[in-house]
């Protein structure tokens, strides 16, 4: 069993990851709950770069990059996206 405070900031980013488009500085705490997972070693540098370019894009949907490209399967899966059939 996982340390709970851990878990919980998990939880947190994995939330703040999902903040819904359009809302003032959404871009910019996507981006920021993105990094606590590269840090984590759970999403990879092209994925990240992706947040990093909507991070200033509210309206912007990295998902929907991310799909565009065929990069980040893995995240995508992870935060319970579909990605792209091939």
């Amino acid at each position: 069993m996982g340390n709970p405070a851990d878990e919980a900031e998990v939880a947190e980013q994995l939330r703040l990851v999902k903040t819904p488009l359009g809302e003032p500085w959404s871009g910019r705490t996507r981006y920021a709950a993105a990094m606590f997972f590269h840090k984590r070693g759970e999403l990879g540098a092209e994925t990240l770069e992706v947040y990093r370019i909507c991070s200033r894009l509210d309206h912007e949907d990295p998902l929907a990059i991310l799909r565009q490209r065929g990069i980040g399967k893995a995240w995508l899966e992870r935060i319970g996206a579909e990605a792209p059939t091939e």
